[in-house]
């Protein structure tokens, strides 16, 4: 048993990718369900479904990769808040991943987002992670 489904979840992603899978399964929560999402509307990942199997369901993700150089299109992901140290940012005090050319994932009050839409509805929020 994990403690940090989160991390389990980006692991996850991080192992498939270096290993050149298409395709990822990953155990399901509504958190995960939205941070998929949120990486999918960024074009981090092709696509992805939803399945109802076993106890919690699974998610389906395919991967992106650079058609020529076969690179994936996440080159890093990085989990920044964790069970045991919190990490929250303010409106002002919003991260930038790499200046600008990354994005910083975000659970507020209105749900999970990017740092630039939370900066754009004026709130804070836990970060979760940082991917580029």
């Amino acid at each position: 048993m994990f403690t940090d489904p989160i991390a389990d979840f980006l692991t996850r992603i991080r192992n498939a990718q270096a290993a050149g899978k298409k395709v990822v399964d990953i155990p399901s929560s509504n958190l995960k369900k939205e941070i998929t999402r949120v990486l999918h509307e960024q074009g981090f990942i092709r696509k992805y479904k939803f399945l109802d199997e076993g106890p919690q369901g699974t998610i389906k993700i395919a991967l992106k990769y650079d058609k020529v150089s076969k690179k994936p299109a996440i080159n890093a992901i990085t989990r920044i808040s964790k069970p045991g140290l919190r990490r929250y940012a303010k409106v002002k005090q919003m991260p930038r991943v790499k200046n600008g050319l990354g994005i910083a994932i975000l659970s507020t009050p209105n749900g999970v987002m990017t740092g630039k839409a939370a900066k754009a509805q004026n709130v804070g929020g836990e970060v979760l992670c940082y991917v580029f």
